[in-house]
């Protein structure tokens, strides 16, 4: 499609407010020659067009998600070592095979966990992996955005400082964000507090602060995974800000064991949160207290975490669990509505990421955009029903079964449901013939 164009839908969710979210009737979305958003509102108040393409689409359009924390290139690893808890899936099964899987697969899974999320609205995803070069060319070619956390840790055989160089070394030659349309933004992915030596972790600090880089980190996700640090700081949370990493951009996945001190000093610190609750469920590691961390202020996102511990990367999902969990550990069926839920993945995942050209749909804003249609029995009623249904049927009932298209930056990346820029099945191929080599 040329630039500039106009898309007519029926109802679109700008998803622009922090407490609510307005359906916007009869509406018109421009987007403008360099794949940003000129206009999003009611079709009356539209500017007058200029040779513009004009597309008109049925149901809705909504912000492209945010996963706000992911492991994508574990589409390899699917399904391995699904029965065990946290720590002994990781020592026993995931570091084991991930030991064996080197560049080609490692970008082989990337592109079919990018292809999968697109296919399912998520257009950002905050990746933590190794071969950071090699997720990046991933995405670049499926036409995705990603925020790259380049994994750090101590394992043997594996130089932390190091990895931190080489992390310092490509956001200096390359900047924080590149790609077309600043697809890929890189940093710093310290696994944890418990894999990493207190040098470590300052060290990183030392190296992000300054450049502005982002620190993508696991944190208290387990009960027993971080009982020394608990020892000798009191909390991860304080440790992490001991060494000075939250002076600077923190996005810290999982958060299931923090304590009501822990989410203050996150909440006084600027920290994003990931929220992962369907990883967090199936492995057993707790519900996080989402609503504290709400009620505190803190911007929390949400993440599928990797397709190996969910084990799908269905934002939707999590959306969906985030509310119903929300409202189980609470007993109270308000503590989360589905307003709130969608918007914890659009406007929440951005503001978690500390982004500002994502997630909403406003003037300015790359035009990650995606369409839903309405063909499903959970959409019988229409769209003319009351706002509040409309959204309780596209959270509850609809989910990604009915995302058509999807576009970055103005980029049509999935038409018909089918990713544009590559074949899927042979990115399926591909990953089948990986997982085999992993498995061996």
């Amino acid at each position: 499609m040329p630039f500039p164009f106009r898309l007519h839908a029926p109802a679109l969710l700008p998803c622009d407010r922090d407490d609510d979210c307005p359906v916007v009737r009869d509406a018109a979305l421009d987007i403008d020659a360099t794949g940003r958003i000129s206009y999003a509102g009611p079709r009356a108040g539209a500017p007058a067009l200029n040779d513009a393409t004009v597309t008109e689409l049925d149901g809705i359009l909504l912000p492209g998600l945010i996963n706000a924390h992911a492991h994508s290139p574990m589409t390899v690893l699917r399904g391995m070592g699904g029965d065990l808890p946290l720590l002994r899936w990781l020592r026993e099964v995931i570091w084991p095979a991930e030991a064996r899987m080197g560049p080609k697969e490692i970008r082989a899974g990337m592109v079919l966990g990018s292809i999968e999320m697109l296919r399912h609205g998520v257009t950002t995803s905050a990746e933590m992996y190794f071969q950071g070069d090699k997720v990046a060319d991933a995405v670049l070619t499926t036409g995705a955005r990603a925020v790259i956390g380049c994994p750090i840790i101590d394992l043997p055989g594996m130089d932390w400082r190091a990895m931190i160089t080489e992390v310092d070394r490509w956001i200096d030659a390359d900047g924080l964000r590149f790609g077309p349309a600043d697809r890929i933004e890189i940093g710093y992915g310290p696994h944890s507090a418990y894999m990493l030596p207190e040098d470590a972790l300052r060290a990183i600090a030392e190296s992000a602060v300054p450049r502005g880089a982002l620190m993508q980190v696991h944190v208290a996700e387990a009960r027993d995974e971080d009982v020394s640090q608990r020892e000798g700081h009191g909390s991860v949370p304080k440790l992490l800000d001991a060494v000075g990493m939250l002076d600077g951009r923190v996005l810290a996945a999982h958060c299931v064991h923090m304590s009501d001190e822990d989410i203050a000093l996150f909440a006084r610190r600027g920290v994003g949160v990931a929220h992962c609750p369907g990883s967090n469920a199936k492995l057993a590691s707790g519900i996080a207290r989402l609503t504290d961390l709400q009620a505190a202020g803190i911007d929390v996102g949400l993440g599928t975490d990797g397709p190996a511990s969910n084990d799908d990367l269905d934002l939707w999902h999590e959306v969906q669990l985030a509310a119903m969990l929300a409202r189980l550990s609470t007993r109270d069926s308000t503590a989360l509505s589905a307003e709130e839920a969608l918007l914890m993945s659009t406007r929440g995942g951005a503001a978690a990421l500390g982004r500002d050209d994502i997630g909403v749909l406003e003037p300015g804003r790359w035009a990650d955009l995606v369409h839903v249609d309405l063909d499903d029995p959970t959409f019988a009623g229409g769209i003319d029903v009351p706002d509040e249904q409309l959204l309780a049927n596209l959270v509850w009932g609809a989910g990604s079964r009915r995302v058509r298209d999807v576009w970055v930056a103005g980029e049509q990346v999935v038409s018909a449901a089918e990713p544009t820029k590559v074949d899927r099945a042979e990115a399926q191929r591909v990953v089948r013939s990986a997982g085999a080599k992993v498995r061996v």
